[in-house]
């Protein structure tokens, strides 16, 4: 995360998959992303979390958008990790 956080312009959270509600499944996703120079998300990786809720994390991280970054004045692509928290709130 770092130094990506502030380059962050669009967070779009994650739908909680019905499967995973329905069997309570709940924790951290962690995703490695690679940013394009235009600061789209262009590759996902999830590095670690339930495969039930991977897939949501996914389709939600495609979604954000980030600033550029620049190196010497110019955009450059750029890797950053991601963590997604799913929480089922009680009743």
């Amino acid at each position: 995360m770092g130094a990506s956080i502030g380059l962050l312009r669009k967070r779009v959270a994650p739908e909680y998959p019905s499967l995973a509600r329905a069997s309570h499944v709940q924790g951290t996703v962690i995703l490695n992303a690679v940013v394009t120079k235009a600061g789209d998300v262009a590759e996902v990786t999830v590095t670690s979390g339930d495969p039930t809720l991977a897939g949501a994390a996914i389709k939600a991280l495609r979604k954000w958008k980030y600033k550029p970054y620049l190196l010497q004045g110019e955009p450059v692509e750029f890797e950053t990790m991601v963590q997604m928290n799913f929480t089922l709130s009680g009743r």
